[in-house]
């Protein structure tokens, strides 16, 4: 049976490689909690504080972290599959070299993330708060940028194939050697205001 818990809060608690299988965690509070190699299956977690939480190596699949605060948290070779992230906030966290495949992770604020080689496929961020972030060498493919923050974003050698540019000013992002489609160049130029005939 699903397992709810609300309002809790635990400190120096040890969950290495445990399993997260359908249980549900609801404004609680993780302080200095270890979640290394820790797997996620149909959790959730919804309006928790994370502070000082190490997820270096965990895998999460099909799991919630709704409205979260992640704060000074190592997520080093951290793994999200079809995962939902909206309206979560990451400030001063360790976030590479991250993986996400598919999910929703709209409205999340990653502003100034170090997300240098970062592994985004498929996943939703509309309107997500990637102001300062440092994606040199990040690779998104497919990803819904629509209406998100990226002034001041580092693209340097980035892939971008098959993702949603509209909301990006080409020239208020470091861009050099990032690699994109025919038809986002398209769509960058005519945001220059060139007409294409």
């Amino acid at each position: 049976m699903p397992q709810t818990i609300e309002d809790e809060t635990f400190r120096h608690t040890d969950w290495y490689a445990e399993e997260l299988v359908d249980r549900h965690f609801v404004r609680c509070v993780f302080s200095d909690v270890d979640l290394t190699e820790a797997v996620s299956r149909g959790a959730s977690f919804t309006e928790c504080s994370f502070g000082g939480v190490s997820f270096n190596s965990s895998r999460h699949t099909d799991s919630a972290f709704v409205r979260c605060v992640f704060r000074r948290c190592n997520l080093f070779e951290a793994e999200f599959t079809g995962c939902k992230l909206v309206g979560s906030t990451f400030d001063q966290c360790e976030l590479r070299p991250l993986r996400v495949s598919g999910g929703d992770w709209s409205f999340v604020a990653l502003p100034g993330a170090d997300l240098r080689g970062a592994q985004l496929s498929d996943v939703r961020m509309r309107e997500a708060d990637l102001t300062g972030a440092n994606l040199t060498g990040a690779t998104l493919a497919r990803v819904d940028l629509s209406a998100a923050q990226l002034h001041a974003v580092r693209f340097t050698g980035a892939d971008l194939r098959g993702s949603d540019l509209t909301a990006l000013d080409p020239t208020a992002v470091e861009r050099a050697g990032a690699v994109i489609d025919l038809e986002q160049a398209m769509v960058l130029a005519q945001s220059l205001g060139f007409e294409i005939r």
